[in-house]
């Protein structure tokens, strides 16, 4: 049996920093125009649709409605690049932006009264104007894109499903109003005067481009604010009302309870924690109580107190300090805890007004405060939230998602710029609703995952089961829904998500019970014990031990699994903690029967169904002589600014891999598997055309590049790295690069890249260097906002392993890295 005790191998010291220029040459397809035909109906389009915007537009003094400037819509052919129409030195702005099933864009574009000439003196030209040296006409790169013109409407601003927009223009609801950065007092006031109600400023969510504020109001006042303000960005529904899955059946056994407590030992009051945002914690409970100090048990309001008033809260505390119950209970040995947890209860118990369904992003971050203001002491801690909105799909990014990814990235408000405070997520991706009725429930990938389970940094939690032995009375001739190892009937998964737009999730998955199947497979029954996970009750007198199921769960256990990483290797980052436990993930088998008889494009879409698999915490925390991981630890500055307008790539790190090169070919066609994951936390941007382009969301990207086998190292290099080239070299040449599960296509959208790599261990010895290098983002594409020259970090771990435990790898390797040190790559 392989023994996973062993360190980790740090080759962070092997990173070298290169001035890096990207070799990406691939333009996009130039779109077609005849200027005689395309010009002319194009400055029709735009006299009329301006004229028609000014007669349209709201005017009331009294109210201070006084536009200055009208709204257009541009339609941008499907080839266009994402939209960007906006100039500083014009005075325009662009809105919301939406994308046609054709891949047509919509885009919003604010012109002042003043520069209405702007837009028809560039069509002029490029209607008139004498051709280049390559036929083009002036201006051809604005004017090309454009397909149409035509007076805005409320549509145009309209950045969710269109069947949320009530059928009644008159019908009052709360709205998410993205307003410019510097128009949200004149947004705000607009509306107080127009008598809607204005959220709260402490519930605003603010972003690099826009922030959204809340205003309950009709259709045709929120229309007002757009064209008589000219501060909206775009308009989207407040986030639903959430959802939270409660346990019902309750156990008993109240001696199990008070043995078990006697066994454990109990972790000191300075340890990593576990920080529940959930609806409280019942502390009383024996098995809760040493691990959980009143003083870190918080309420969003006061008034709610913090006590558990649903009993959801109180089993995910269980989970996440212990652990499925049923075999410790069962067993004398002593248990040892190295983590606490802590609570902050972020739903209303009843009698109280629920949360309004705007908050959900700006409550988040306010626990996220009051946790870290409650107990400094914790030198980690696990953020777990397995509260979703119901049957709300995670496909973009919402005020909710992003404001956890800004959190994440220590970006909100109040934190340091010169030392942002990283914060590791974990989310459940929601549940599919309990159904007796066995034909009213679809396969799981009709359920797509929920908001805000799409956020990009936090680490999204789906569900497996290996619970299928039914042991309940009056269930004897019942069979379970899934077999050992598949899918669990509740997780949900993001098979329906556009893949090049949303990031792969669930990222994991944990144990999150099973459903019984009646005799005529006609009715589904969740809940019963013997296919749950056993954890705490809230009821200590009637039932210390309840069944607790599905993705909250799920999502429990792997909070608890992160903190326990963080317990065994304080040195690591929350990026680290991320990459090691998809680094520590296999497939069970029958997820295996798929991916293996699967191609490329087959494999990401069933990764949306089952992330990387189930974690391991002991492969998580160390290594073994057959199966080791080496990890690096860096900061990178992406981009670096030479003018104010001017933003190229800044950094790349090169590594020189310790792969011993007299071990590797000796074992000569020996299978051998090379995983590797790379992990970073953006800050998010999520307005304007980032629903269609991921980099407009992410502030930077990065990615790894392997080198190939057959490729020398200054191949490597230069293929890689414009900077690498020197004058009179040919170009590099870039073979398809065979081995890998996914491929260099597949997994671009997120903040976490992981694939995995099969071959022999002569070609592993020759696939010796890897790059870690920058992709474009709003700190490059947004130069107004001035993040140009911001650093960040990531998270790199490889991982090597063959099936014969007799090799000894890890040895050969680690005497490598001290060689490597200081010897340049050439």
């Amino acid at each position: 049996m392989t023994r996973f005790n062993k360190p980790h191998i740090d080759i962070s010291a092997l990173g070298q920093r290169r001035t890096y220029t990207s070799n990406n040459s691939s333009p996009r397809k130039a779109i077609q125009r005849i200027r005689d035909e395309h010009g002319p109906p194009l400055f029709e389009d735009y006299v009329q649709a301006f004229d028609e915007a000014l007669e349209a537009r709201p005017s009331d003094p009294v109210q201070g409605i006084e536009p200055d400037g009208v709204v257009l819509e541009f339609q941008l052919h499907p080839q266009a690049q994402p939209a960007q129409l906006d100039r500083k030195s014009e005075n325009t702005r662009q809105g919301a932006v939406r994308v046609a099933e054709n891949g047509a864009q919509f885009v919003a574009l604010i012109i002042p009264d003043d520069k209405r000439d702007v837009m028809e003196r560039l069509i002029d030209e490029y209607l008139n104007g004498e051709l280049n040296d390559n036929d083009r006409p002036p201006n051809y790169g604005r004017i090309d894109p454009i397909d149409a013109i035509r007076s805005a409407t409320f549509e145009t601003f309209w950045r969710d499903d269109p069947k949320a927009i009530p059928s009644s223009r008159e019908e009052k609801m709360w709205w998410g109003v993205w307003c410019f950065n510097d128009a949200v007092d004149r947004v705000a006031n607009a509306a107080r005067r127009l008598k809607c109600r204005v959220a709260e400023p402490d519930t605003y969510l603010r972003f690099p481009d826009v922030t959204v504020v809340p205003i309950y109001a009709t259709q045709i006042e929120i229309e007002i604010l757009l064209f008589g303000t000219l501060g909206i960005a775009e308009i989207r529904r407040a986030s639903d009302s959430p959802t939270f899955f409660t346990s019902d059946v309750r156990g008993d056994e109240r001696e199990w309870m008070d043995e078990y407590a006697e066994r454990v030992n109990w972790p000191p009051s300075d340890a990593p924690t576990v920080c529940l945002l959930d609806t409280g914690v019942n502390r009383a409970h024996p098995l809760i109580e040493p691990a959980l100090s009143p003083a870190h048990m918080e309420a969003i309001q006061s008034d709610w107190l913090t006590d558990d008033h649903a009993g959801h809260g109180t089993g995910m505390a269980g989970l996440a300090l212990h652990g499925d119950l049923t075999a410790p209970l069962g067993d004398t040995a002593p248990r040892a805890l190295l983590h606490r947890v802590e609570s902050v209860k972020i739903i209303p118990p009843d009698g109280f007004d629920p949360n309004a369904p705007h908050a959900y992003g700006s409550i988040t971050q306010s626990a996220v405060s009051l946790a870290e203001y409650a107990n400094t002491s914790s030198p980690f801690r696990t953020f777990c939230l397995a509260i979703t909105n119901q049957n709300r799909s995670g496909a973009d990014a919402t005020a909710w998602s992003a404001a956890i990814d800004q959190s994440a990235a220590g970006a909100m408000i109040g934190d340091s710029e010169e030392d942002p405070v990283r914060r590791l997520f974990v989310i459940s991706a929601g549940n599919i609703e309990d159904q007796n009725a066995l034909d009213a429930m679809e396969e799981p990938d009709a359920y797509p995952a929920e908001d805000p389970s799409q956020a990009w940094n936090a680490i999204t939690v789906g569900g497996f089961t290996d619970k299928t032995q039914i042991q309940d009375k009056g269930y004897d001739h019942f069979s379970s829904w899934a077999e050992p190892g598949e899918l669990s009937p509740f997780s949900r998964t993001s098979f329906l998500w556009n893949e090049r737009k949303s990031p792969t999730k669930p990222d994991l998955v944990f144990e999150a019970g099973n459903r019984a199947v009646s005799p005529a497979q006609s009715e589904a029954v969740a809940g019963l014990p013997s296919l749950s996970l056993l954890s705490t009750g809230p009821d200590i007198a009637v039932a210390p031990f309840e069944p607790f199921w599905a993705t909250s769960a799920a999502a429990a256990q792997a909070a608890r699994m992160a903190t326990q990483i963080s317990a065994a290797h304080p040195e690591y980052w929350p990026e680290t903690v991320r990459a090691l436990m998809i680094h520590s993930a296999y497939w069970t088998e029958p997820m295996l029967v798929d991916i293996n008889k699967s191609n490329k494009t087959q494999r990401a879409i069933l990764f949306r169904r089952y992330g990387y698999g189930v974690p391991n915490l002991e492969r998580a925390l160390g290594s073994a002589q057959n199966n080791l991981a080496i990890v690096a630890q860096r900061e990178i500055q992406p981009f670096r600014q030479r003018t104010p307008s001017d933003i190229k790539f800044n950094d790349a790190h090169v590594y020189p891999l310790p792969w011993p090169a007299g071990t590797l070919e000796g074992l000569g066609e020996t299978p051998v598997r090379l995983k590797v994951t790379l992990s970073y936390f953006i800050e998010p941007n999520p307005s304007f055309s980032s629903s269609i382009d991921p980099f407009r969301y992410q502030s930077h990207g990065l990615r790894f590049d392997l080198k190939n086998p057959r490729e020398t190292r200054r191949n490597f290099l230069r293929r890689r790295n414009k900077q690498e080239m020197e004058e009179g070299d040919p170009d590099p040449k870039t073979e398809k690069d065979k081995g890998w599960l996914l491929g260099g296509k597949q997994n671009m959208v997120g903040s976490l890249h992981c694939d995995i790599w099969q071959g022999t261990a002569a070609e592993l010895a020759a696939r010796n260097a890897l790059w870690v290098y920058p992709v474009s983002g709003w700190w490059r594409e947004r130069a107004a906002l001035d993040r140009a020259k911001s650093k960040t970090r990531y998270s790199l771990i490889l991982t090597v392993e063959t099936k014969d435990e007799e090799i000894n790898l890890y040895t050969p390797i680690e005497n490598m890295v001290e060689t490597l040190v200081d010897v340049e790559i050439g």
